[in-house]
């Protein structure tokens, strides 16, 4: 690297991501327990021993999908069932893998895996670094020193691989239609790292995916001077990109399962049930106070509480675990930077700088659609605050933006000012 601000930033990153990945290690083994400890690692250590014990009949397993794994082969019985969702299976089997290179250990493991995200990350901050070079520092504080943001995604965690993928897709689609860049090489890492986010979230594809392409549409229609044309155009794109996007969904509804438009209140309704049935202590559970039957119109209503939730909740009060302690305060600091930056920028600056400028069109309307989801189906403390990460840096980006965009109005008009005082 030649930009001694990518480089200083960059080891920063990288030395967080070392640390956090032992302080996970610690978390996880001495406070409490989990998937991360229960499931993916024991279950990938195991494959591995299978796969050392009989190369020639096993080696396949690794291969294989989750669905047809054989139970029998399990460590641990109380695992079953857990494979049948290929998100859990893939997460074992890179355990697996990166246990032929680690002795097995689970600290190393877990390195390996914060690297995984990190490398994403770091994509993500080149991303919006590229773009604003001047909010270096405020990017720094949404991607890579955001406490919980860099705590969750730095051990065996389905939320760590995802981070990862949603960086490597945002950079590699940016530098196919922004900076016309290495297409073939973009192209590939941009298919494959939304194929991982297909198989473990599809729900981060989703609720990412419509709002980047409109971010690529309108950052390009920005180049239009006629201002007729171009609100027309961009009112035309975005009923087509909505209609195409239903059309794309209706075609994949099978595949899309409870994700499916026809389907998805359903699925709120039965994610909330879950949740509530399973929950991992009394003291980890909240309502939204909103009472849900399962239709639209009971979403839209429920909305502000749920993204309210996402984005501001545990409440200080509320933090009742270790686990939630840290991301309590983040919300409350979260809740106060929204706060500052709407009275700051006032009503109708601050909706209307959503919606004349791409990049903060497309990181809050993101954030806002996955905070929906998230906050409407987790009604459960300790999960929420690992679900959320990936629109966290998203959401506070937008508000650095408008906050940017406020600060240059007042001073273009404190300048003037001054001119003609002269």
């Amino acid at each position: 690297m030649s930009d001694p601000v990518l480089k200083k930033y960059h080891k920063h990153g990288f030395w967080i991501k070392v640390f956090s990945s032992i302080a996970f290690t610690i978390f996880f083994v001495y406070v409490t327990h989990g998937d991360s400890t229960s499931l993916y690692f024991p279950e990938g250590i195991h494959l591995k021993e299978l796969i050392l014990k009989d190369p020639v009949n096993n080696a396949h397993l690794l291969f294989t999908s989750g669905t047809t794994y054989d139970e029998d082969f399990l460590k641990d019985p109380a695992n079953s069932g857990y494979f049948k969702m290929e998100s859990n299976f893939m997460v074992t089997r890179l355990v697996a893998f990166l246990s032929f290179f680690t002795f097995g250990r689970y600290l190393l493991i877990n390195l390996c895996f914060s690297m995984i995200a990190y490398s994403g990350l770091w994509r993500l901050y080149k991303f919006f670094y590229e773009h604003y070079p001047y909010l270096n520092k405020k990017l720094a504080i949404a991607i890579i020193y955001l406490p919980t943001l860099i705590f969750w995604s730095s051990g065996i965690l389905k939320d760590t691989i995802c981070m990862g993928m949603l960086g490597w897709m945002t950079y590699a689609l940016y530098c196919i239609f922004q900076k016309k860049q290495s297409f073939l090489k973009n192209i590939i890492i941009a298919l494959v790292a939304a194929s991982i986010l297909y198989v473990i979230k599809i729900y981060i594809i989703i609720s990412y995916l419509p709002f980047f392409a409109l971010y690529l549409i309108l950052i390009n229609l920005k180049l239009l001077k006629n201002k007729i044309v171009k609100i027309s155009i961009s009112i035309t794109i975005f009923l087509l990109t909505v209609t195409g996007i239903y059309a794309l969904a209706d075609r994949f509804k099978e595949e899309l399962g409870f994700f499916s438009i026809d389907k998805i209140t359903a699925s709120v309704k039965t994610q909330q049930t879950n949740f509530i049935n399973i929950s991992d202590g009394a003291e980890s559970s909240f309502s939204l106070d909103v009472e849900y039957d399962g239709s639209f119109t009971s979403l839209l209503k429920m909305a502000p509480a749920a993204i309210g939730a996402t984005f501001f909740r545990p409440y200080l009060w509320e933090s009742k675990k270790i686990s939630t302690l840290l991301s309590s305060v983040e919300s409350m600091a979260l809740m106060l930077l929204t706060l500052y930056v709407f009275f700051k920028a006032g009503p109708v600056k601050f909706i209307s700088n959503i919606f004349l400028n791409p990049m903060i069109f497309f990181c809050l309307f993101y954030s806002v659609t996955f905070g929906l989801f998230i906050g409407a189906t987790t009604l459960n403390f300790g999960t929420l605050v690992r679900y959320k990460i990936p629109c966290l840096p998203f959401y506070i980006i937008a508000l650095f933006l408008i906050l940017d965009i406020v600060a240059k109005n007042k001073s273009v008009v404190k300048t003037k000012a001054q001119s003609l005082s002269f």
